[in-house]
């Protein structure tokens, strides 16, 4: 009986400080004598490529980007470079988020999508500079670019973000 209520608490605590850093030496709670995480204005601008905006991301993506949290995975946030203004990035390594790109190329009607907090993702690991995520199921895609050694922190927290600003594609 104290295995069945203990162990699904674990779990939920375990997730929480993946998902939030809690504790660690990336992000979350400061250590003592820890220099603080820079400010937005901290960072240099990032350059960032976008596709031409469209109608549909016109339409979309001021709410998504409206309701981007100012700190992802312990990063803050950065000022990006962009001809849109549906760009947005956080920390050094940048994560980067493009709201209203196109279709990705390798996304096929087989091809595995992995569901995070709502979100269907389409996970593209061709480049070995940096993972690609695509949010496939709104109606714009939404394009989160990572560094390789970084896991789904930033996509799990933005899985409620993108479900809360974007309605999901009806078929």
């Amino acid at each position: 009986m104290v295995t069945a209520v203990v162990l699904p608490v674990v779990v939920v605590l375990l997730v929480l400080v993946r998902v939030l850093g809690i504790g660690d030496d990336t992000g979350g709670v400061a250590a003592v004598g820890r220099t603080p995480p820079p400010e937005r204005a901290d960072l240099p601008p990032l350059p960032v490529q976008v596709p031409p905006v469209t109608p549909e991301a016109e339409a979309a993506c001021p709410a998504l980007i409206a309701a981007l949290p100012l700190e992802l995975a312990g990063e803050p946030s950065r000022p990006v470079q962009s001809d849109s203004p549906f760009a947005y990035a956080w920390g050094e390594p940048a994560i980067v988020l493009v709201c209203g790109v196109d279709r990705p190329a390798g996304l096929e009607p087989t091809s595995p999508l992995i569901q995070i907090n709502g979100v269907n993702w389409f996970v593209d690991t061709t480049d070995p500079e940096s993972i690609t995520w695509t949010a496939v199921d709104r109606a714009v895609h939404v394009q989160v670019t990572v560094s390789p050694d970084t896991d789904s922190a930033p996509v799990t927290a933005l899985g409620p973000v993108i479900n809360d600003a974007l309605p999901i594609r009806q078929p």
